[in-house]
């Protein structure tokens, strides 16, 4: 094994002949660190994040019954020959065995091996990191993820690029996992054979931890964080489904209070995963690029306006009146927030910094989608009478919401159009190249974003892990013939696919910034191979997709 990984290759197009390279490599890996047995003690592998062009923040589980303190070290070489920082760190009964550590003074653009040793000398297995580049920096990869649904199938997207080896970075985007009990997403009939999830939903310290710990044991996930620093951000069902400062939909008063069913979820989410007590900042790319990660459900974000409701139970002839008072009124109320003044503020303040630093890309990586998606007239038309009655009235309502110029997802951005017109209006202020990276829909979307005619940047939202998207709802459209319609309706939206599962591979360099939506070919079956690709690109400057 050489001392250091090989350097990543090009992003790689799909054809016959990477699909059938990937399957012959099965989980075997490129010449990286391979996952050990788990010695006694530690549960659950290793994990890195928080990096930067001198430091990482590295993370381990060790269970024995009470506290250990356990040891670190850092290496430039897998045999461990070349230690460059080592230390101490306690795994404690009060973290849930969970322990992490800062290594400061490391070389900027480096790739890092590091271990733990506990008190009795086993070891855990070996972990690579990767500092920030710092100066000039030709080149930059992130492998971006969102929505892990465990019981709807297999990580594959997490295997695929672990085994690929050409990212200098993970990023995953919000629902790293789901809070439902057993049997509810999925349902009973839905879970795959073998993904065994909890039976209780997870409302107490202990029920989140449990989840952690269910997740953690995956295989492909233990090896993507072995493999790479990560940089991760909550959605909402990391909490509950649809959660915002005060409350969520999948939260009611027999489930106890909601301010401490919220701490619980981000101390175990602080416990089990390599991130910092900060809900948001930035990450130097070099001399390319700031990577800003933005908090939008805790902590500020106010209730979602229920679009369903104004025109519930309303005559067909009224309606058209009530979206409209609907439209100009509450939904457009500016106090309605996502980020809160203060982080508005400072992304304000942050987005400057970074283009008066001369940096070529503002990436901010978020929870929910940001571009405008409006429901067309296509999709109902097609509808079977044997719908459910839930989703003829959800589809019903939305067809209604977009004639009346309304979007159909008021959880996203959509729903928040007063300070989305904030962001843009900051990011314009800053002259900022802006690519926005946005998970939680399920989908694969790309858009031209702009504020009155005014360029903004692109957003590339990536699909789920394995949760599913449109195809499992509006099953009466092919998924092609959806994708079209919806891109038709909507004049930002350039692309999208509605039925697919996979990842983003995001490439930057000065001169262009490249999601390459990497999809599948299925999660029921534990196979790392590709079904399609898609390319989008940005030139530096341009702030609108090419057309290709």
């Amino acid at each position: 094994m050489s001392m250091y990984p090989p350097e990543p290759e090009p992003i790689m197009s799909t054809s016959r002949r990477t699909a059938l390279k990937l399957a012959a490599l099965g989980v075997a890996g490129l010449s990286v660190p391979l996952m050990a047995q788990t010695a006694k003690g530690f549960t659950h592998g290793v994990a890195s994040g928080e990096p930067g062009a001198h430091r990482v923040l590295l993370w381990t589980r060790y269970h024995s019954g009470g506290e250990a303190m356990l040891k670190w070290e850092v290496a430039s070489d897998d045999a461990f020959a070349h230690i460059v920082a080592h230390g101490q760190t306690l795994a404690s009964p009060n973290s849930d065995g969970c322990a992490k550590a800062y290594v400061t003074g490391l070389a900027p653009g480096q790739w890092y091996h590091y271990r733990f040793i506990a008190p009795d000398g086993s070891k855990s297995v070996t972990g690579r990191t990767r500092t920030l580049p710092a100066g000039k920096t030709g080149k930059f990869r992130m492998a971006v993820f969102s929505c892990s649904n465990l019981g709807f199938g297999w990580f594959n997207a997490y295997a695929h690029a672990a085994e690929n080896n050409d990212f200098d970075l993970a990023v995953h985007l919000g629902d790293y996992y789901y809070e439902y009990k057993r049997g509810n997403y999925p349902s009973e009939k839905q879970t795959l054979e073998g993904r065994v999830l909890p039976l209780d939903e997870a409302i107490t310290l202990a029920g989140y931890r449990e989840r952690h710990a269910t997740y953690r044991a995956d295989p492909d996930l233990q090896r993507l964080h072995q493999l790479l620093p990560m940089v991760l951000m909550w959605d909402d069902h990391e909490s509950a489904n649809d959660s915002y400062r005060d409350g969520a939909e999948n939260h009611d008063a027999g489930e106890g209070d909601w301010a401490l069913r919220k701490a619980a979820s981000k101390r175990a989410y602080r416990e089990w995963l390599p991130v910092s007590d900060h809900d948001w900042g930035t990450y130097e790319i070099g001399n390319l690029a700031t990577l800003f990660k933005l908090e939008s459900r805790l902590t500020a974000r106010t209730k979602q306006v229920d679009l369903l409701g104004v025109v519930k139970g309303i005559p067909a002839d009224q309606a058209e009146a009530a979206l409209a008072k609907f439209r100009d009124g509450i939904w457009r109320d500016p106090a309605h927030t996502l980020l809160g003044a203060a982080q508005e503020g400072w992304l304000a303040t942050a987005l400057k910094t970074s283009v008066k630093a001369r940096k070529p890309w503002q990436v901010v990586a978020q929870q929910i989608v940001m571009g405008n998606v409006a429901m067309g007239d296509d999709v109902i038309a097609g509808m079977p009478s044997t719908t459910s009655d839930f989703l003829k009235e959800r589809i019903a309502a939305d067809v209604q919401a977009g004639r009346a110029g309304l979007p159909l997802n008021m959880d996203s951005w959509d729903g928040y159009p007063a300070a989305r017109d904030r962001l843009f209006k900051a990011s314009l202020n800053a002259n900022a190249n802006l690519v926005v990276l946005s998970g939680d829909s399920h989908n694969a979307w790309a858009f031209d974003l702009d504020r009155k005619g005014a360029r903004v940047g692109v957003e590339m939202a990536g699909t789920s892990v394995t949760s599913p998207g449109a195809e499992s709802s509006i099953r009466w459209m092919k998924p092609d013939e959806l994708a079209k319609a919806t891109v038709a309706r909507n004049p930002q939206l350039k692309w999208c696919d509605t039925a697919q599962r996979g990842y983003m591979a995001i490439e930057l360099t000065p001169a262009s910034a490249t999601s390459e939506f990497r999809f599948l070919t299925t999660v029921r079956q534990r196979e790392a191979v590709l079904s399609g690709t898609k390319r989008m690109t940005v030139l530096a400057g341009q702030r609108k997709f090419e057309v290709s």
